[in-house]
């Protein structure tokens, strides 16, 4: 580098922010963690994590909603997660052959997971679902694919990219190859079928995001109800579909067995990630053998399929977390906990925004294990600058809340120190709601991901 080049990069380069974006587009390797998704007073950079807190450079400590994107469900540098990612470390970490720990953790997943016949471990959730619909296209011999329009993000392969609107660089038969449906509105998905008759591979949801399964009476009130799911599992079945359920964020949340568990159904194939080694890199499509095999290679004369082929998807360090985080889930019932402080969380939200009257702009919802807040207009809009007023003034109380994540190390304590700051937040909200939000609001409002133009 000339002496030229790099002092004209310190010069530019004087701030957190600036030299993420000067050498990382986007500033970050999720766009959610962007600039573009936090108020101005949002710490640029983070050194570290422990339990449910994060710290800067500097030393300023937040309490932390945002969990590493979902990742952490246990705490931030858990000792006994780490303790065997460390052991997995000292085995070798990535071997020639496959390793034990590799063996350990497929049966391990297997014997958890009732649709699940075979795994293959990837590292992240964007390549285990392009995995899985690569899976369904061989084994149907079609195309096309059909996934839940209002959930939020599937892979950043084109398949799904293609199908928001963000469609720069992907070529327009590729964007023509994924349809939608609405969650919740099996009518929408038949729609779509009768559309496009023999030609759609797959359909991708997942079990539950802002919405759980409707409940749908049978007729003549026979039986027992039955809900979205299972309709759509039905659906799937008489027209020769696969049923892909995307469990990234479910899975190990919901429950042990996944929410597919929760809500009574078997998909012919599933992904996990996110909470899976709580933190640690590892990501997983599985399913039922009859179409997993079609990746084997002990079939002797039968056509390949070259399904995923990871140098590092088997990484010891990660699937020695991914053991531990089971073992750590099941011994302090971490999954009950989730559900008891999202309830108590979106029930504190909800009291403290009705004593500020901002019942009609500002709610927490969703299913307990994984709520979220909402910030709308008086046409029920999305309220973008209320929402970063929000979290900018959270932020003024040492709590960073992007959206509502929280793991076994989120207590009491947190609980009640997260009490005390929504009351002054939704004081300043519901003042900015009254007064106009310039007079509050210090930098730009938070924008959606997935947008046209920057």
């Amino acid at each position: 580098m000339s002496d030229t080049k790099e002092n004209s990069e310190i010069l530019y380069a004087t701030t957190p922010s600036a030299r993420l974006n000067k050498v990382i587009p986007g500033g970050a390797h999720t766009y959610s963690r962007g600039d573009d998704q936090y108020p101005s007073n949002a710490p640029q950079i983070l050194e570290r994590g422990k339990g449910s807190y994060v710290w800067t450079p500097e030393g300023q400590q937040f309490l932390d909603y945002g969990m590493a994107l979902r990742a952490v469900s246990i705490g931030y540098a858990e000792p006994s997660i780490n303790a065997a990612a460390i052991r997995g470390l000292e085995a070798g970490n990535s071997l020639t052959r496959a390793s034990m720990i590799e063996l350990e953790a497929a049966e391990r997943l297997v014997s958890m997971i009732d649709s699940v016949d075979m795994v293959k471990f990837t590292k992240n959730g964007s390549t285990a679902t392009s995995a899985a619909v690569k899976l369904a296209r061989a084994y149907t011999g079609r195309t096309l694919i059909a996934r839940c329009a209002q959930h939020p993000f599937f892979s950043y392969d084109d398949w799904f990219i293609g199908s928001t609107p963000i469609t720069k660089g992907i070529p327009q038969e590729t964007i023509n190859q994924t349809k939608t449906f609405g969650y919740n509105d099996i009518d929408s998905l038949k729609t779509l079928i009768a559309e496009y008759p023999d030609k759609i591979a797959c359909v991708i949801l997942e079990p539950a995001s802002m919405e759980c399964p409707a409940t749908i009476a049978p007729p003549m009130g026979n039986g027992k109800p039955r809900n979205f799911l299972q309709e759509v599992e039905d659906v799937c079945n008489t027209h020769g579909i696969v049923f892909i359920l995307d469990e990234t964020i479910t899975g190990f949340r919901w429950d042990m067995k996944g929410a597919q568990h929760t809500y009574g159904v078997k998909p012919d194939l599933c992904t996990f990630g996110k909470a899976m080694a709580n933190g640690f890199s590892v990501a997983a499509v599985a399913g039922r053998r009859e179409i997993m095999e079609l990746g084997s290679i002990d079939k002797p004369g039968k056509e390949r399929l070259f399904l995923l082929s990871t140098t590092h998807g088997a990484e010891m360090s990660g699937l020695a977390a991914f053991l531990a985080t089971m073992n750590f889930l099941e011994e302090n019932k971490v999954i009950p906990h989730l559900w008891s402080y999202g309830e108590a969380l979106s029930k504190a939200i909800n009291q403290v925004s009705a004593a500020h009257g901002l019942s009609n702009h500002f709610s927490a919802a969703g299913p307990a294990a994984n709520p979220y807040y909402a910030t709308v207009k008086d046409d029920g809009t999305p309220w973008f600058e209320l929402r970063t007023l929000f979290a900018q003034e959270m932020i003024k109380q040492g709590i960073l809340m992007p959206w509502l994540a929280f793991s076994y190390r989120h207590g009491n304590d947190e609980l009640e120190r997260t009490r005390v700051a929504l009351d002054h937040a939704m004081h300043i909200c519901a003042r900015a709601v009254n007064e106009g939000m310039d007079k509050y609001l210090a930098g730009p409002a938070i924008k959606p991901v997935f947008r046209k133009y920057n």
